[in-house]
């Protein structure tokens, strides 16, 4: 049987901050279903973990490993998730806080995550076939095992697997990691290795010593080799493009379904849409919107330039002003970009409800209320709110990028065919005449936007699909049948 450890530094449904956290929880249960025996590790952030989990926590052991110049402390706790062991790294010190990133020791606290979870592998004698690391946090892992353990017989067959969930963010810390961290030399202290502009790139060093190098849509595997999308890795990246893939992410279809979720007025699905007249009913009275037939933009999103934002402040007023259509936004981000927002409810009070912060229920009361779902982001990995959208019978506008080029088939006039509609001219102008034409179809063309509805409902993005290519990805690495 094959055998995977999954290191991330986050996870639903413990802690999550972003798209990585939903990955490691519903790829590696795929992955478990598919017959792989996939366990995950994680740091020990006590302060965050739900109580609901406390009591099902186990301790399994405890260790001291060297940092820098001192040892230091290890303990491995484990408890299940489905069929799916968890270990978590425990150190009061790097993860006693009350949130997950931002610290000035952040490159230390995720060093000494990389160096325990390669320790560990002999103290709980588990020899992963497959390590399958995500982002900066645990990018120096496959680094740390072609150097400072690759004389450690046991740990010297792993292959090892780099997933890129966001380019934009790397691990960019003083040359001094190198002693004060991790323990090892300056051999690799060139471009080749971990170097760029004199410091080290932890994410760097994770593409040039992985063994394979994924993201997330296929896409976006193609826009990080272009000066435009690589982050100032493109060079990089390019040189390492015989093992770069690029694999669309999915989503939880148990957990997001319209016909259970119980955030949603009234179920329904793609045989008996029903339903979703109540939802947006419920939608319009919670956020205090008059009942109207007239289309239903909802937007879901963090409120920074990268998601669009700015370009959908300027769409929304031509919207607004230029229809009869309604819109609904949750989120968080810029302060300038949340007052801009905020002024234009003010402005079209009857036509626009602008809700600063973040609303698990109310985000699902969006995608299952609403008629259109906004996302144009300048940039987009890959992208999981088009896919509930779709899933929830609400028609995604999306910038052509990423994993929403790859999960989003434009409407054709012509045939009626499509999934949702998409732009390609990344302005102001373009988004807003883009959203002006998706409330003519709503108020003309009914039929036509119910076809759009059918055909999103009917795509299929259960994280099954994305584990088998995962599957296949391994095996060949490991030449394993």
């Amino acid at each position: 049987m094959l055998k995977v450890l999954f290191a991330a530094a986050e996870s639903a449904p413990f802690y999550k901050t972003g798209g990585l956290g939903d990955v490691a929880y519903a790829l590696p249960q795929a992955l478990a279903k598919a017959g792989v025996d996939v366990r995950v590790v994680l740091p020990y952030y006590g302060q965050l973990m739900p109580p609901l989990f406390q009591k099902e926590i186990q301790e399994l052991a405890h260790f001291t490993l060297r940092f820098g110049q001192r040892d230091v402390f290890v303990g491995i706790k484990c408890l299940k998730l489905g069929a799916v062991p968890v270990y978590l790294i425990d150190n009061e010190e790097f993860f006693g806080r009350d949130h997950i990133y931002g610290d000035w020791d952040d490159g230390g606290r995720f060093g000494f995550f990389s160096l325990a979870v390669i320790e560990m592998l002999q103290v709980l004698d588990f020899i992963p076939d497959i390590l399958h690391v995500n982002d900066w946090h645990t990018a120096m892992i496959p680094v740390l095992l072609k150097d400072k353990y690759s004389w450690v017989q046991p740990l010297a067959k792993i292959k090892t697997q780099l997933t890129i969930h966001n380019l934009q963010f790397q691990g960019w810390f003083g040359a001094s990691v190198l002693e004060d961290v991790f323990g090892i030399g300056r051999q690799f202290f060139n471009d080749d290795g971990f170097a760029q502009d004199g410091q080290v790139n932890y994410l760097k060093g994770g593409i040039n010593f992985a063994d394979r190098v994924s993201t997330v849509s296929p896409s976006y595997a193609a826009e990080i080799l272009t000066p435009a999308f690589g982050e100032h890795l493109d060079g990089t990246l390019r040189r390492q493009r015989g093992k770069l893939i690029g694999i669309l992410n999915g989503i939880d279809t148990a957990l997001y379904d319209p016909l259970t979720d119980p955030a949603l007025a009234a179920p329904f699905d793609r045989f008996n849409l029903s339903g979703k007249a109540a939802d947006k009913l419920a939608l319009q009275q919670r956020v205090d919107l008059p009942a109207s037939e007239a289309p239903l933009f909802g937007v879901v999103s963090r409120l920074t330039d990268q998601k669009g934002m700015g370009l959908l402040v300027q769409a929304l007023g031509t919207l607004l002003a230029g229809s009869h259509a309604q819109v609904v936004l949750l989120g968080t981000g810029e302060p300038g970009l949340e007052s801009a927002f905020q002024a234009l409810a003010h402005q079209f009070s009857a036509q626009m409800a602008t809700v600063i912060g973040f609303d698990v229920t109310l985000a699902q009361e969006i995608y299952g209320g609403a008629d259109y779902s906004v996302m144009p982001s300048a940039f987009e990995p890959s992208g999981l709110a088009q896919m509930m959208a779709m899933r929830y019978g609400t028609v995604p506008i999306v910038h052509e990028t990423g994993g929403l080029r790859d999960s989003v088939r434009p409407f054709d006039p012509r045939d009626g065919s499509g999934t949702g509609f998409s732009f390609a001219d990344f302005t102001p102008a373009t988004l807003g005449k883009m959203l002006l034409w998706a409330a003519a179809i709503y108020r003309d063309e009914l039929l036509v936007y119910e076809g759009l509805q059918h055909h999103g409902m009917a795509e299929d993005f259960d994280w099954a699909i994305a584990a088998q290519e995962y599957l296949a990805g391994y095996r060949e690495l490991t030449g394993q049948e």
